[in-house]
């Protein structure tokens, strides 16, 4: 079951994108910063990506593995890739657990505070894409 889920999350294997499968075009003109990605990555209270993945955050104490590990994921899938999954995984497959950074629409049980705002901003996205594509190894 756990196999299962982790292959529906976030990361698959490396094979080409398909028409759909990714958003090349970045969200914002500047562009992103590694540092600022890993920050997000990192905080539990921000990105709370640790939350189901490992990522090669040694300082990081507790990290998930309900979801693939980061280790080597700039490897696996592009930049392009990496975005979709960012933005709104249910694009890729609607059952996903993993959260809309970038979404606003077609949400369930959102809180009162968070109706109508995404979870991170278009730079932050930006940042943490560039961060994970540093991850190749």
């Amino acid at each position: 079951m756990r196999l299962t889920l982790a292959a529906l999350l976030l990361l698959g294997g490396a094979a080409a994108a398909q028409p759909g499968e990714e958003m090349a075009a970045p969200l914002t003109g500047l562009p992103g910063d590694p540092a600022r990605g890993r920050a997000i990555v990192a905080d539990r209270q921000r990105g709370l990506c640790l939350l189901c993945h490992a990522a090669p955050i040694a300082e990081e104490r507790f990290q998930g593995d309900l979801a693939p590990s980061l280790a080597g994921v700039g490897a696996r899938l592009t930049e392009g890739q990496l975005r979709l999954r960012m933005v709104d995984g249910r694009r890729l497959n609607p059952d996903t657990i993993m959260p809309s950074y970038y979404s606003t629409e077609g949400l369930r049980q959102v809180g009162r505070a968070w109706q109508g705002r995404t979870i991170l901003s278009a730079q932050e996205i930006e940042d943490v894409v560039a961060y994970l594509a540093t991850l190749r190894d």
